[in-house]
């Protein structure tokens, strides 16, 4: 079992739009820069487009996004592609009979809650120009002389 990479790619895709303002950029070149099939990068641009986070225009093939990529958080992005449901599910039927059974959803419930709460907090406060802006220092010093 792993966690989507949904949010990965469609952060990737919105770090593309960022750091190509004003640029309408295609599926294609957004699925060649993130290293997944076209399919898959139209797929999530439609729910980041339902989720009012890029904008593609009618005459022009692309997208570009539809705020500040300031005013945009890394859990806008991460609502806007994975299921409601909690990022650790718990299984459904587990064994009354058993006392580990009746009290495991409970308990472990409570542990994935918090863990949930902080993750969504730690998204809430990264913003899109803040993922952007990493991404430009470490390119940076990727064109630094080695010593």
């Amino acid at each position: 079992m792993t966690v989507s990479s949904r949010f990965a790619v469609a952060s990737h895709v919105l770090a593309m739009l960022s750091v190509h303002t004003g640029e309408a950029l295609s599926s294609e070149k957004l699925a060649c820069s993130a290293g997944v099939n076209p399919v898959i990068v139209r797929g999530i641009s439609s729910m980041l487009r339902r989720a009012g986070l890029v904008q593609s225009r009618q005459g022009v093939t692309g997208l570009s996004l539809a705020r500040a990529a300031s005013e945009v958080s890394l859990l806008d992005v991460y609502r806007a592609v994975q299921p409601p449901e909690r990022l650790i599910a718990l299984h459904e039927h587990p064994s009354q009979e058993c006392s580990v059974g009746r009290h495991i959803q409970a308990t472990l419930g409570e542990v994935c809650s918090e863990a949930q709460a902080a993750l969504e907090a730690r998204l809430a406060r990264t913003s899109l120009a803040e993922l952007a802006e990493e991404l430009h220092k470490r390119a940076d010093q990727d064109l630094q002389p080695a010593s």
